[in-house]
């Protein structure tokens, strides 16, 4: 286990008039390996919530153990607590500063102290991991970029100081449909390099093709929590809280209402695809 909270509660403005419970007796247990995906609307807590797992915000009460180490404790370092949990936030673009490429990726692991080879090292296979092309593109301006190009430097920014886990806060926000499958794609790499992720999206489509696990909000609390394929077999319960089930899976429950025996838990077009001709075979072998 590599993240474990317990019994969060946080309270922003306390004994004040504008005082508001925003996290609200949280217990959260996050495996190395894990891909989980966090939903809920727009003020549910899931932007605090993440705050908290690398201690950029603490509790006002609960625990929040890292790799063992409760942030909360005196001897706690919340600067390593910060390299094994890695933060990018929406529009991480907005961060970049640095003349070229190479700079800005290369400013954490610099501020680690650490040898010219390392940080060279960790800057060239953090491109890698995002695919950008590390000759033609370390020299060049962040600011000249595509916007999926910009994000996937200041994603390649966080790589650089290798994190245990990646949280991502709407990492596709605002970009074209080209911009979103980079990034949907190396966030499929990067789990596969090892990395445990958890993803903050309004898609469920993006939620269903690529987590394992699924964490549902709602005022605070968390209202569901299991598999992936499993939360969203939970349609009513999840209409119930505003949310929704991706389309494909929502067409396959209507398609098999009209009497069609067909599996209807299907999360991507390409499994209902597979589902769907299997199904005329089998319809046309009757």
């Amino acid at each position: 286990m590599i993240i474990k909270l317990e019994n969060i509660n946080y309270v922003y403005n306390p004994n004040t008039p504008f005082e508001k419970k925003a996290l609200d007796n949280i217990s959260l247990n996050i495996n190395e390996g894990d891909f989980i995906g966090l939903i809920g609307h727009t003020g549910s807590g899931k932007s605090t919530l993440v705050q908290h797992l690398n201690g950029l915000m603490k509790p006002t009460s609960g625990k929040v153990i890292v790799d063992g180490v409760d942030i909360n404790s005196k001897d706690a370092n919340l600067k390593e607590v910060r390299q094994k949990v890695g933060l990018v936030f929406q529009y991480p673009e907005h961060q970049l500063f640095e003349e070229t490429v190479y700079k800005d990726i290369a400013f954490g692991p610099k501020n680690l102290g650490l040898e010219r080879d390392e940080v060279h090292r960790r800057v060239k296979k953090a491109m890698e991991l995002v695919e950008l092309d590390f000759e033609t593109l370390k020299d060049r301006s962040p600011f000249e970029l595509s916007g999926g190009q910009k994000r996937r430097v200041a994603i390649a920014g966080v790589l650089a100081m290798k994190p245990k886990v990646l949280i991502l806060d709407e990492p596709t926000a605002g970009l074209d449909p080209r911009g979103r499958d980079e990034i949907l794609g190396r966030l499929e790499t990067l789990y596969q390099e090892g990395i445990t992720i958890i993803l903050v999206s309004h898609s469920m489509e993006d939620i269903a093709k690529l987590v394992n696990r699924i964490v549902v909000m709602h005022r605070g609390k968390i209202a569901m929590e299991d598999k992936t394929r499993e939360i969203f077999k939970e349609a009513e319960k999840l209409a119930e809280l505003g949310l929704g089930i991706p389309q494909i899976t929502s067409f396959m429950k209507e398609y098999k209402s009209k009497g069609n025996q067909i599996e209807d838990t299907v999360l991507t077009v390409e499994e209902a695809k597979d589902e769907l001709i299997n199904y005329l075979r089998r319809k046309g072998n009757a």
